[in-house]
């Protein structure tokens, strides 16, 4: 973030509808559902001030299918929702994946499953953002814990988007996507914004899916003269539909590779007093600012307890968490589901010093919560 011009007391859905326009975004297509709607409604006011477009869709389906014409048309596009909706916009984000469509989805989760808990918070998304589609693929979710996170990971999901060619999910638990807090808004000319990366050679010698030492195509701007052929199958460089199994492992590694690549831009977390960390909670979200203030009361009591916060969920920032984990004897994951981000921290750190803390009574976690595991060491 830059130097901020002004001070103003936002909710987290209306930070990130804010964000959304001073990244770029000049088209939202959705269909109100609680508890994001606040998103769709603050579009609808910002988008026609700056000349850009906002459709209320049939339904979820629809709405992303629009986006996605919207971002082939040329044009930065973002969509809201929560659970039920999220899981109707599955098909249609596997398309962006496989055909590199940039835009960002946002889901502000609520309790599930079915239509489960719509004014009441949860964390039950994690895994159905990073698996929810079918096939094997890579996609960037990030997770906010403040107002002001909500819009400064807003702006950088559009960023990754456009850098990368791809869909972006911003993950934001009810709780913060309803909370009031103060927020420094940058100028947004001295943002940081991302243009997209447009194609610059002869038509004739364009190739839709053809990329350079940094693994992401160039897109072809409409009306410049580019051919370009989109497809969900699996193609070549051209675009053009192949089983060959050569070329299909060619580009798919590409497609994958394109994320390891670029890493050191896409990881992003926090850490609180870990370096010496015996007891290390990794949380997320509200659940996250519940360990926050948990860990400075168990340090004011003597017992050496750390937070790591991954910023970004997906794909998971193993690296940091095995360094941050080195000395810690045990690891307690708060979550407010069964069980989600806690068999990664499993799978990275060992199931033996791990425990979930979990609840799914549509209640944050609080950090008595988590202060009894720590004291009890269960």
């Amino acid at each position: 973030m830059t130097k901020a011009t002004h001070q103003q007391n936002l909710q987290g859905n209306h930070a990130c509808a804010l964000a959304a326009v001073a990244a770029g975004c000049r088209f939202y297509a959705g269909y109100p559902i609680t508890p994001s709607s606040e998103v769709a409604e603050r579009m609808s006011l910002e988008l026609p001030r700056v000349g850009g477009t906002f459709v209320q869709m049939e339904d979820e389906i629809a709405s992303m299918g629009a986006v996605l014409g919207a971002s082939m048309g040329g044009i930065k596009a973002m969509t809201a929702t929560s659970g039920p909706g999220f899981s109707l916009k599955q098909e249609n984000i596997g398309y962006g994946v496989m055909a590199e469509v940039p835009c960002v989805i946002v889901n502000v989760m609520r309790g599930g499953p079915s239509t489960g808990m719509p004014t009441r918070p949860a964390q039950g998304d994690v895994m159905q953002a990073r698996w929810g589609m079918h096939g094997g693929y890579q996609i960037i979710v990030l997770a906010p814990a403040s107002v002001s996170e909500v819009y400064g990971q807003t702006v950088r999901a559009f960023n990754l988007a456009e850098r990368l060619r791809t869909p972006v999910v911003v993950l934001i638990d009810e709780v913060i996507g309803h909370l009031v807090e103060t927020v420094r808004i940058p100028d947004p000319g001295g943002l940081d914004i991302q243009q997209r990366n447009w194609a610059a050679v002869a038509a004739g010698e364009y190739q839709p899916y053809a990329a350079g030492d940094d693994m992401v195509p160039a897109m072809a701007r409409p009306g410049d003269g580019y051919r370009a052929h989109t497809t969900g199958l699996t193609h070549d460089e051209s675009g053009f539909p192949t089983q060959d199994p050569e070329t299909v492992e060619r580009v798919s590694r590409r497609l994958l590779g394109k994320f390891e690549h670029h890493r050191a831009q896409i990881d992003q977390f926090e850490e609180l007093q870990t370096r010496d960390a015996e007891i290390l909670i990794v949380a997320y979200g509200i659940s996250a600012r519940a360990a926050r203030r948990a860990v400075r009361e168990a340090r004011s009591k003597g017992i050496k307890a750390g937070l790591f916060r991954p910023i970004t969920i997906w794909p998971f920032p193993q690296q940091a968490l095995t360094k941050a984990a080195k000395k810690a004897k045990r690891i307690l994951v708060p979550e407010m589901n069964a069980g989600q981000i806690v068999l990664e921290v499993e799978r990275v750190a060992g199931r033996g010093r791990v425990k979930g803390i979990n609840r799914i009574d549509g209640q944050a976690v609080t950090p008595s919560d988590i202060l009894e595991a720590i004291g009890t060491g269960d």
